[in-house]
C-alpha cells in the first residue's frame, strides 16, 4: 500500500493553552491518505504536554534512588520527589495540617488501597451511585457493606439523585461511614455537587471520598479547609488523564486515618523497624508508599499541575464550555445521533467535555472503527468501565442484560451495550471537533468506505482484509 501525505495541517492548539507532545502527527488511514491524527480519546488518558514531557527529559540525568541515598543525585531526587507532592497538594488545595499524599500507581489503585485502609465495622456502610466508573465500583462491592443509590429524573439519568443521598443518610442514620463519589462522569460528563455532598455527609457523621480522575484535569479543584463543613476528605486522581502519562496517581486523605492501623502495602520504606515478629510503621506518608517509587511520574504530574496551574483552570474550564457549546451545535447537524445525557447546553448545569452517543444503523464499534481507519479521528466505544451506568443509560432490559451475560461467558462479546464516546483536552481546538463532526456527517449521507467485520471474541471491528503495520513507524 503507498502512503500518500494529504497537504492540509492539523488544527494548532488554541491560543494560550499548554501544547501536548504529537498534536500534529499524520496517521495513515484506509484510502492511503495520511490525515492529521484528531484525538478526541482524552478521557481515557490524555499525551503528555510539551513541557512535561521536556522536563521528563531534563530530570533524567539527575534520577536516582530516593530517601536515606547519601549521593548528590539521591538527595537532588528526593527534593524532587518531595517538592512534587507539595505542588500536587496544592494543586488541589490539600490541607497539610490535616491530610496526606499519597502517590500510588493511578486512580484505580488509589481507591483500593483506601477500600483497605478504611475503618469500617460489621454494621457499617459506604453509600456510593450506579454511576461510578469500576475503581470506584469494585473496591467497595468487594466488601459486601455497600449501598448505591439511583439517577435523577426518575432514574433516567444522567446524574445523581441527590433526594437519594438524602433518604439514604435518612433511612440507614449514622451506619454511612463513607459516601463514595465520582466528581465528573467518564461518560456523560454530568459533573456532581461534591461540596453539597460534603456537607451532607458531615451532617450525617459520614466523610466523603472523590474519584477526582475526570474532574481534576477539567475544573478548579479546592479540597477546602478540614474545619470546612464542605471540605473534601478523600480524593483520588491520575497524571495519565492531566497530560503527565509516566504512571502516577494520587490519593489524598486524613492523616487520621492513615497515620494508624496497617498499611495498604507492605515493604521496604515503609517502616522504621522489623523483627521477624514485629514492625515499627514510619510516618506518613512514607509508611504508604512502600517499595521504590515512580519519582519520574511525580516530577512529571507537578510539572504538569504547575503548567494547567499557570495556564489558569478558569481559562480551561471557559475554553472547554465554548467546546461543549460547539460539539454539542454540531452533533445536533447529524442525522440519526443521538446524544446520551442531553443535546442542549444547560447553563444552569457544568458538564465537562465528554460526549457518548449512538447513530441510527451503526453499532457503537463500527462507528468507532470507521472513524479511525477511514478519518484518523481516535474515540472509544463501549461501555467504559461503568456497566452498571450505561445499562441504565442505554435502557438494556432485565432479559438483554441476561442474554449479554450468557454471551460473554461463553467467549462472545459482539452486540454488547455500548455507545461511541469522543472526549475533549486543554488542547483540543474546534477544528478537531468539526473534524468528528464533518466525517459523522458524511457517514450518514455516504456510508463507510470499507465492509468491517466484527471480531466475537474481541468486538472489535477491522476493515476487509486492511490491518495497519505499527513497526516502521515505531519500535523498541
Amino acid at each position: 500500500m503507498t502512503i500518500s501525505t494529504r497537504s492540509s495541517s492539523p488544527a494548532s492548539t488554541p491560543t494560550g493553552l499548554p501544547e501536548v507532545v504529537g498534536h500534529d502527527t499524520l496517521v495513515p488511514c484506509l484510502d492511503g491518505v495520511e490525515r492529521p491524527y484528531v484525538n478526541l480519546d482524552n478521557a481515557a488518558t490524555t499525551p503528555a504536554l510539551r513541557e512535561v514531557a521536556e522536563t521528563v527529559e531534563r530530570f533524567g540525568s539527575w534520577y536516582s534512588s530516593v530517601h536515606r541515598g547519601t549521593g548528590y543525585k539521591s538527595r537532588l531526587s528526593t527534593g524532587a520527589y518531595e517538592q512534587a507532592r507539595r505542588i500536587v497538594g496544592d494543586f488541589v488545595g490539600v490541607d497539610w495540617d490535616a491530610q496526606t499524599v499519597i502517590f500510588t500507581q493511578h486512580t484505580t489503585d488509589s481507591v483500593n488501597r483506601l477500600a483497605r485502609r478504611f475503618p469500617l465495622e460489621n454494621s457499617d456502610l459506604v453509600l456510593s451511585t450506579v454511576m461510578e466508573h469500576h475503581a470506584n465500583l469494585l473496591p467497595w462491592s468487594q466488601k459486601d457493606q455497600v449501598v448505591h443509590v439511583g439517577l435523577e429524573a426518575g432514574g433516567r439519568g444522567p446524574g445523581i439523585d441527590l433526594d437519594g443521598v438524602r433518604s439514604a443518610f435518612e433511612e440507614y442514620g449514622g451506619r454511612i461511614r463513607l459516601l463514595a463519589v465520582t466528581g465528573a462522569s467518564n461518560v456523560t460528563g454530568c459533573m456532581t455537587p461534591i461540596h453539597e455532598l460534603a456537607r451532607l455527609a458531615h451532617r450525617n457523621g459520614a466523610l466523603i471520598f472523590v474519584d477526582g480522575a475526570q474532574l481534576v484535569p477539567h475544573r478548579p479543584v479546592d479540597l477546602l479547609s478540614s474545619d470546612d463543613p464542605a471540605h473534601i476528605d478523600f480524593m483520588a486522581f491520575s497524571g495519565h488523564k492531566m497530560y503527565a502519562p509516566y504512571g502516577t496517581g494520587v490519593l489524598v486523605g486524613p492523616r487520621s486515618i492513615f497515620g494508624t492501623g496497617t498499611p495498604a502495602v507492605l515493604g521496604g520504606g515503609a517502616v522504621d523497624a522489623v523483627r521477624l515478629d514485629e514492625v515499627l510503621w514510619t510516618d506518613l506518608p512514607e509508611r504508604e508508599e512502600a517499595g521504590s517509587p515512580n519519582v519520574v511520574g511525580a516530577v512529571a504530574l507537578a510539572k504538569a499541575c504547575r503548567v494547567l496551574d499557570a495556564c489558569g483552570m478558569d481559562r480551561i474550564a471557559r475554553h472547554e464550555r465554548e467546546l461543549t457549546a460547539h460539539m454539542l451545535e454540531r452533533l445536533r447537524e447529524v442525522p440519526g445521533l443521538r446524544l446520551v445525557g442531553g443535546e442542549d447546553p444547560d447553563p444552569e448545569r457544568d458538564r465537562v467535555a465528554v460526549f457518548a452517543f449512538t447513530m441510527d444503523g451503526y453499532e457503537h464499534g463500527e462507528l468507532a472503527a470507521i472513524l479511525g481507519f477511514e478519518y484518523g479521528i481516535a474515540v472509544r466505544n463501549g461501555c467504559f468501565c461503568a456497566h452498571p451506568y450505561i445499562r441504565i443509560l442505554a435502557e438494556v432490559s432485565e432479559e438483554e442484560d441476561r442474554s449479554m451475560w450468557e454471551r460473554i461467558q461463553r467467549g462472545e462479546r459482539t452486540d454488547m451495550p455500548g455507545f461511541v464516546r469522543a472526549s475533549a483536552g486543554c488542547y483540543t481546538a474546534a477544528e478537531h471537533v468539526d473534524a468528528l463532526a464533518d466525517a459523522l456527517l458524511r457517514i450518514a449521507e455516504q456510508g463507510p468506505q470499507s465492509t468491517y467485520q466484527v471480531d466475537p471474541a474481541t468486538g472489535d471491528h477491522l476493515p476487509g482484509d486492511y490491518r495497519p503495520t505499527f513497526e516502521d513507524r515505531f519500535r523498541i
